[in-house]
């Protein structure tokens, strides 16, 4: 495979993440009085437990970028430290994708096991957002400021929700 063709799978990878983020803060943004212990049925995940597994989802995707393939299962933290630690595990991840070293599991593997499963994820924050009747507003996500290396807490606004 040529050299330019990783570089444009490593763009494509990146902005998946800048997706994730833009579409996890808003998700997890503003949630109401513990919402983190919410609990939706028995044997459901709450949101809490949700979001300290995307965190190692990011921590497992970048264990895997390196080489040093590693699975943590974490106990959740208080929201906002969980809310940190998520950033921080996909700053980490970002970090390393745009240093240009070594993938050394396949960007398509990548994306498809703990990139897609993290995403699925926020999609059940947000579900578990309606069932406790805190909605997150939709949005024309076609039309969202996301932008490669964005991958923090600080996210642009929505252009058009509705």
């Amino acid at each position: 495979m040529k050299a330019d063709e990783n570089d444009v799978k490593r763009l494509m990878l990146r902005h998946t993440l800048a997706t994730l983020a833009y579409r996890a803060e808003k998700a997890i943004r503003d949630v109401p009085e513990n919402f983190a212990e919410f609990h939706a049925c028995e044997g459901a995940r709450t949101p809490g437990q949700i979001l300290a597994h995307i965190g190692d989802l990011l921590d497992w995707a970048l264990s895997i970028a390196m080489g040093k393939q590693e699975w943590h299962d974490s106990k959740p933290l208080v929201w906002d430290q969980e809310k940190a630690r998520f950033f921080m595990a996909m700053a980490n991840f970002d970090e390393y994708l745009a240093s240009g070293q070594p993938l050394h599991g396949s960007a398509e593997n990548l994306f498809q096991g703990p990139v897609a499963d993290a995403l699925t994820h926020v999609g059940q924050i947000a579900l578990l957002r309606r069932i406790a009747a805190a909605p997150v507003r939709p949005e024309n996500y076609f039309r969202a400021e996301i932008e490669v290396g964005r991958v923090g807490e600080k996210q642009a606004r929505a252009k058009r929700e509705f």
